[in-house]
């Protein structure tokens, strides 16, 4: 049971409020004050390092590496949208002279992304550090100019509490407004819907999975004022072995993806869930040596038991299905919360028409697509629903070979790898962890790098406007420096 109480209707209304408020002074303050706001959280949480690892290894189950690194990351992604808040980039700022002409005159006109407004930020279950209270979406809407109200997840609920302990002693520091960052506890659907749902809350931001993903954009779209809910929701990412390349190093490659498959017990959206290739001898090679590292794997303690009864539920029924085969399990039996590596295979037909082996089994699971032929891989390519990230194992000549399977695998996804695996997301601005739905909710967004500050921001054009009382963004002198398009060229003139 949580030590911490739900947040009640009167106490959102409240904090909601107190966001609003703040929000009206937040949006005017400089680039440069949000980013030194941001740098300061950055710093208190790492003055803390020695006090919040424990605490997340005794909620979470994660090892004191795996956590430091999150952490390390953290506060990188804090520093680094700081850096880009204050150049100005993601603002987009243009500018068209006018153009005083008697036939045809024009006028002058400048463009700008400002705030939207509070921000409800849901944390993450498998992110306790990167994806929640200090995360990315906390850190992308606070460098747009927008308040923040963070819902703490349940599964590590004292340590959000000490990571928003750090955000209020930062903003007092800073001299942030009152009520630019809240902090909301709730174990049932009722705190998050209620966040949603008030009239104050102007963008959501989610990580987790597609049922609460879904059901968050599906509120947001019945308010009287519909709001964006910039939801990523997983994906299983599949991997596409071609023929060239399998047939190459088919053992390499299957130690390759034992170890992403089975990284932090499969507990990343980016994990491997699906592989397909051709059925031959290459790919009997290739399962054969998977199948082994499979065994040797050694099974491990989930996030919480939610989490591992859910593995248990979706495995099960995944392995269920019809035509679908156990290739390998590991041989060391788990214990209480532990999620047992298991490859399992199926027939390229009897996956196109079965819609269950097509959706994740969060942990460390993956299926095994064995297509009669490069037509059927085809087949599933262009049958596979919108993906986080997929990848092409594939030699030059298999590109070549094969470009409609190239365009069809880019359609369906944000990120193409190839010849890697998909664990791993770096944080930089050429980083799209986003994708068609169901992946995320919007495609055209990232939830990692500097362009997710986007999301939380919408243009404004100003029409004829004296230059005195344009913001220091737009004016003719640039006072800032950002880069901005002028009349069409990119300048900082």
């Amino acid at each position: 049971m949580s030590i911490f109480k739900d947040a009640t209707p009167e106490e959102i209304n409240r904090v909601m409020e107190q966001s609003w408020s703040a929000f009206i002074s937040y949006r005017t303050y400089t680039l440069r004050q949000r980013a030194d706001f941001m740098r300061t959280i950055a710093a208190a949480l790492g003055a803390i390092s020695t006090t919040l690892i424990p605490v997340a290894m005794k909620e979470t189950n994660l090892p004191e590496a795996r956590l430091k690194s999150e952490l390390t990351r953290t506060l990188f992604q804090l520093n680094s949208y700081a850096d880009a808040c204050e150049q100005g980039n993601w603002l987009e700022a243009s500018i068209d002279r006018p153009i005083d002409h008697h036939d045809n005159p024009k006028p002058d006109l400048r463009k700008m992304r400002v705030p939207l407004g509070p921000v409800v930020v849901f944390g993450a279950s498998n992110f306790p550090f990167a994806y929640s209270t200090a995360g990315g979406d906390t850190a992308c809407a606070l460098a747009a100019g927008c308040p923040v109200i963070v819902k703490a997840h349940p599964a590590h609920a004292r340590t959000s509490e000490i990571v928003a302990d750090c955000i209020k002693k930062a903003a007092a520091q800073c001299n942030m407004p009152e009520g630019i960052f809240a902090h909301l506890h709730g174990t049932g659907f009722e705190v998050g819907e209620n966040l949603v749902m008030h009239d104050r809350t102007r963008a959501v931001g989610f990580t987790g999975s597609y049922a609460g993903g879904k059901a968050l954009f599906d509120q947001a779209a019945r308010r009287k004022v519909p709001i964006p809910v910039f939801a990523e929701m997983g994906s299983i990412n599949p991997v596409y072995l071609l023929p060239g390349k399998l047939a190459e190093s088919p053992v390499e490659m299957a130690k390759l993806y034992a170890g992403s498959i089975t990284l932090s017990a499969g507990q990343f959206c980016t994990n491997p869930g699906l592989i397909m290739g051709i059925d031959n001898a290459d790919l009997q090679q290739f399962i054969t040596a998977l199948g082994k590292e499979i065994e040797r794997a050694a099974p491990a303690t989930m996030l919480h038991p939610g989490i591992a009864q859910a593995f248990v539920t979706n495995r099960s029924k995944a392995l269920e299905q019809d035509e679908v085969n156990i290739i390998a399990i590991s041989q060391q039996q788990p214990e209480e919360n532990q999620a047992i590596p298991t490859i399992a295979s199926v027939t390229g037909r009897a996956f196109l028409n079965n819609p269950v082996l097509h959706q994740e089994v969060f942990g460390p699971y993956s299926l095994v697509v064995k297509c009669k032929d490069l037509r059927e891989m085809l087949a599933v390519a262009a049958q596979m629903e919108g993906q986080l990230t997929s990848t092409l194992m594939a030699t030059e000549e298999d590109i070549q070979d094969n470009l409609l399977l190239v365009e069809t695998v880019k359609h369906n996804c944000g990120r193409i790898i190839i010849n890697g695996v998909p664990t791993g997301v770096e944080v930089c601005l050429s980083m799209q962890h986003g994708g068609p739905f169901p992946a995320t909710t919007d495609a055209r967004f990232t939830s990692v790098g500097a362009d997710g500050i986007k999301r939380f921001s919408r243009p404004l054009c100003f029409q004829n406007w004296p230059d005195s009382l344009l913001p220091d963004e737009l004016k003719n002198g640039n006072p800032l420096g950002i880069w901005r398009t002028v009349n069409n060229e990119l300048t900082r003139a």
